[in-house]
């Protein structure tokens, strides 16, 4: 196992291992929601614009993109509710693993959604939908994982709270504090180099999915697969082997 990345997914955590964690899940997370958007023409990390398409939808009396939207926001629900549980089913048991499970999950609707779309070809009108609610599902499974290890603190598919979270920091680093008996406003520079990192992963993972997805087709989920699944062998490793150990 490679020393770089040992630690990563296991359940012995440090900040520097939340902030590397949540910088890969970002470039995943750009790379399959811009390759989603070129595969199927929607992007299915963005839930404010799912919840508005489906309020100006109802008010057109357009049923079908209502229950479209409806259907995206469930999916996205869904995950983040199946990543609960597998992490709180697996912390129960003790599993060294416990937190790599939801990513194995993600990695293999990766692989589906790659399936899945070396056939739109032939059944555009079926499989065009199902597509779109596989990629909200992996995106509320995603962003929970990340979200439920750091306590919250860290979000890979939600760009828009993080840009929030980066402007604050930068207005509190450029407010000119004067000598006004007040305590001085300070930035937390560290919570900004950790916003900064998650945009610009999501950004060139972005780039990078959107590349792949335009050059390579649907063979760019594979390595995006192998590196959720390479983040997560280790502490997969451990618990296998100590399954298979005779008791003492």
């Amino acid at each position: 196992m490679l020393p770089i990345i040992r630690g990563w997914t296991d359940v012995q955590r440090t900040p520097q291992s939340n902030q590397r964690l949540g910088a890969v899940l970002a470039f995943v997370a750009g790379a399959a929601n811009a390759g989603g958007f070129l595969a199927v023409g929607q992007y299915t990390s963005h839930m404010t614009g799912i919840v508005s398409a489906m309020a100006d939808n109802l008010v057109l009396g357009q049923a079908t993109a209502v229950l479209a939207a409806a259907a995206a926001l469930a999916t996205f629900i869904a995950g983040a509710m199946t990543t609960v549980i597998l992490v709180n089913w697996g912390l129960r048991r003790q599993l060294h693993s416990a937190y790599s499970l939801p990513l194995l999950l993600e990695a293999a609707v990766l692989l589906l959604f790659g399936l899945l779309g070396a056939s739109l070809g032939l059944h555009t009108a079926l499989l065009v939908p199902v597509t779109v609610l596989l990629l909200c599902f992996m995106m509320g499974l995603q962003n929970a994982v990340i979200s439920k290890i750091s306590r919250a603190e860290i979000r890979t598919t939600h760009v828009t709270g993080l840009v929030t979270d980066f402007g604050i920091e930068l207005g509190k680093l450029v407010y000119v504090n004067r000598a006004d008996g007040i305590g001085p406003v300070r930035a937390n520079r560290e919570r900004m180099r950790t916003h900064g990192l998650l945009i610009g992963m999501f950004f060139v993972g972005g780039v990078i999915g959107a590349l792949g997805f335009q050059y390579a087709g649907y063979v760019t989920t594979v390595p995006l697969a192998l590196l959720l699944l390479l983040l997560s062998l280790r502490p997969l490793l451990f618990d296998l082997g100590a399954l298979a150990r005779p008791a003492a």
